[in-house]
């Protein structure tokens, strides 16, 4: 029988313990993540994981405890994109995990190369028949479908293939999450393993293209009249702009951006414009007769290359395709010469074939800089000409035109929120090299976990503080708010300007377009009583409320004069901001539906 009072313990004393034999695996896990460069860690720790923590801490590493297991993954996803690097995240046994659930789907739609690992009870427990066991459930079938890759430590001396093989799986082909479920039982055994092997000597690192494709896309291009190169969202992450940049001076091209792949690459950002929302990009689509495509799904915000401004010159077109994943070839539209292999080896690839027939630059290519240059000067005017809060609720594009104008040239933006972030599509006027928002999976609130995992990755990474400002709306904000003291508590200069109207700005805007004016919208206003600026000050961060649209470059300079946090609380109007969304129509072509 059971008995729950303390029994006298009647056996012979213990042997000495027998002298260590090597690594613990905690320990062995973190020499497998340093060998990959990481120095991040995010999460929550229990008792699966307070050694794993504190001996990260004692390496150095930038160890981060949010408020929300949700957050600890977005952190981790965004310390992934600014470092090039994987990105290591755990969660609790149990509700932390649950938690962390929309991190991780977020992370496979999003192609965040981010390794969760989840705490456990022991074995014994689990497969023991008993009822009311605490803290428990199978986390594996709940997180299987979402990762490219789910495993669980079972034994110590897995742990070297189980890591490997998650971070080998992660990164390869399209990058994506992978998880690694770590019982409790295996938390202190220890391994007399052989030291840690470089990426390059257990997964396939810049793989380069076939030699003979690589000539044949050379040839393409030297005789291209107007070529263009479509920049996606890998590009970033990949950390392979200087190459780009070293092919695009040798193609002397324009340069469109997927709505994902929206960071400027330094010293291209004139030349460089966003599909589809610039004037410029969509005529040099027309016109180009080769498309190099890099690092990119070719997705529907793409139009899959191939629908709306794709259709015209179709036929004369010819496409290069850089994809580490071969099986992504041809599926969302034909390419004549494929290239497969990691951008950063493919790129330097068609450097060395061309660097000996540079192209001159065409006459349509400076015609392009011009008109871009001179469609931002429009948009400010026409944003200026709206009203600016001296007489009646901000616009939504005074709000943007004057954030963006005074976003700090090293900084680093990011972005949240629905009908704001449209906004900023059209009238942003920053062109920074680093941008961190959430494109594929359109999962609002990730602003302000982004924004902290960005920098706190990016200071582990470079040993330099850079400022970060975070563009977002208050539906959004509200999401993870509780951030605002992880920024409070790294002191990190991070300025997030809300545009407030008390509503998500998108759903009004379908409510007006499906039944008209004057319906009930049920179910998207909130409480008009809300200041985010004081919010920020309870959380120990300085907050200021702006309401004309020249007060906000002031408040911003402000804001990173003084250093630390502050949140500025900006009114806008919530019927520009449901109603006069610009480009809305090119936005909708995204879901077309079965129509391309």
């Amino acid at each position: 029988m059971y008995d729950d009072q303390p029994q006298v313990d009647t056996r012979a004393p213990e042997a000495p313990a027998k002298a260590s034999k090597g690594t613990p695996v905690f320990k062995r896990m973190l020499d497998l993540f340093e060998a990959e460069g990481i120095k991040t860690l995010f999460g929550i720790p229990d008792p699966n994981f307070v050694h794993l923590f504190l001996e990260a801490e004692t390496r150095g590493w930038t160890v981060v405890s949010p408020h929300h297991e949700a957050s600890a993954g977005h952190m981790a996803a965004a310390a992934a994109r600014i470092t090039g690097k994987p990105a290591v995240c755990i969660g609790t046994l149990g509700p932390g995990m649950a938690n962390m659930m929309p991190a991780i789907q977020c992370a496979k739609v999003e192609n965040d190369p981010v390794i969760f690992i989840g705490g456990q009870r022991a074995r014994i427990t689990e497969r023991r028949v008993r009822r009311g066991r605490i803290q428990f459930v199978r986390q594996e079938p709940m997180i299987e479908d979402s990762v490219k890759f789910s495993s669980s430590i079972e034994y110590a001396d897995q742990t070297d293939e189980i890591v490997r093989e998650a971070i080998r799986v992660a990164m390869s082909g399209t990058p994506g999450p992978a998880y690694i479920e770590f019982p409790s039982h295996v938390i202190l055994e220890e391994l007399d393993l052989p030291p840690v092997l470089p990426p390059h000597r257990y997964r396939l690192t810049n793989q380069g293209a076939d030699g003979d494709r690589i000539a044949e896309a050379a040839e393409i291009i030297r005789n291209a009249k107007n070529p263009v190169l479509l920049v996606g969202h890998g590009v970033y992450t990949a950390k392979a702009g200087a190459a780009v940049k070293e092919l695009a001076d040798l193609i002397q091209c324009p340069v469109v951006q997927t709505s994902g792949g929206t960071s400027f690459i330094p010293g291209l950002e004139d030349r460089t414009f966003p599909y589809g929302f610039s004037e410029a990009s969509i005529d040099a689509v027309v016109e180009s007769d080769v498309c190099i495509a890099l690092a990119t799904e070719l997705g529907e915000p793409s139009h899959y290359g191939r629908w709306r401004h794709w259709v015209d010159n179709e036929a004369n077109r010819k496409w290069i395709y850089v994809q580490q994943d071969p099986t992504a070839i041809g599926v969302n539209r034909p390419i004549d010469v494929p290239l497969v292999g990691d951008v950063r080896a493919v790129v330097p690839q068609l450097v060395r074939a061309l660097k000996d027939s540079p192209r001159k630059a065409s006459a349509s290519l400076s015609e392009y800089i011009q008109r871009d240059a001179q469609q931002l000067e429009e948009l400010a005017e026409d944003a200026a000409s709206k009203p600016d809060g001296s007489t009646s609720k901000m616009h939504t594009s005074q709000f943007v035109t004057e954030a963006t104008k005074a976003f700090p040239k090293d900084g680093i933006l990011i972005r949240d929120g629905g009908a704001t972030v449209i906004f900023q599509w059209t009238y942003s006027q920053a062109k920074p090299r680093d941008v961190i928002w959430n494109q594929n999976y359109g999962h609002i609130g990730t602003g302000l976990p982004y924004a902290t995992g960005a920098m706190l990755a990016d200071q582990a990474q470079t040993g330099t503080v850079r400022p970060g400002l975070l563009i977002t709306s208050d539906s959004s904000f509200l999401f993870h708010v509780g951030e605002l003291e992880v920024a409070v508590r790294r002191n990190l200069p991070l300025v997030c300007i809300v545009g407030v109207d008390f509503q998500w700005g998108l759903e009004v805007g379908v409510y007006k377009r499906t039944f008209g004016h004057g319906t009930k919208e049920t179910g998207v206003h909130w409480s008009d009583k809300v200041r985010f600026d004081k919010i920020a000050e309870g959380f120990g961060a300085a907050g200021e409320y702006v309401e004309k649209a020249a007060d906000i470059g002031p408040a911003i300079a402000r804001a990173f004069e003084r250093g630390g946090c502050t949140v500025i609380h900006v009114p806008i109007d919530p019927a520009a901001n449901s109603e006069e969304m610009p480009n809305y129509n090119e936005f909708r072509t995204w879901y077309a539906e079965g129509t391309q």
